[in-house]
C-alpha cells in the first residue's frame, strides 16, 4: 500500500526516535544480537538488542554504543548504560529489524535519535 511504501521510505532515511538514557553521539556500524551467550562485538561497534539482563555485560565492554528494542530509564541496559557512561537509547520499537549487522548509523543518547547513515 502506499503508507506502508512511504513508512519503508521514511524508516530508512529518517531514523527511529527512542528513549534516551546515557547522552553521546556515536557514528559507527552496528552489531545485532540475540543471544549474548557466544556473540562477539568488536571494540567500537553500537550493540543493538531486543532487551538486556546481567547475562549481556561482558558485551557491554566493547560497546560503543547500545541501542535497545524494549525497555525504560529503569530497565537493565539503561542503568548499566549510565554506569560505563556507554550512550544509549530504549523502548526503539523495530530496531531489531530495522537495522542489520554491518549498517553503520548516528544515534544521539541524549535526544534518542539514531539515523541511518548511506
Amino acid at each position: 500500500s502506499k503508507s506502508e511504501r512511504r513508512h519503508e521510505r521514511e524508516g530508512r532515511h529518517e531514523g527511529r526516535q527512542g528513549i534516551g538514557c546515557c547522552a553521546g553521539v556515536v557514528r559507527a556500524p552496528v552489531r545485532v544480537v540475540k543471544e549474548p551467550h557466544g556473540a562477539t562485538l568488536q571494540p567500537g561497534e553500537i550493540l543493538v538488542a531486543q532487551f538486556t539482563d546481567p547475562g549481556w555485560i561482558t558485551l557491554f565492554a566493547n560497546a560503543a554504543g547500545i541501542l535497545v528494542e524494549r525497555g525504560s530509564l529503569l530497565s537493565h541496559s539503561a542503568i548499566v548504560a549510565r554506569e560505563l557512561g556507554i550512550p544509549a537509547i530504549v523502548a526503539l520499537d523495530g530496531v531489531m529489524t530495522w537495522l542489520q549487522s554491518g549498517d553503520v548509523v548516528e544515534m544521539d543518547g541524549a535526544s534518542g535519535r539514531v539515523c541511518k547513515c548511506q
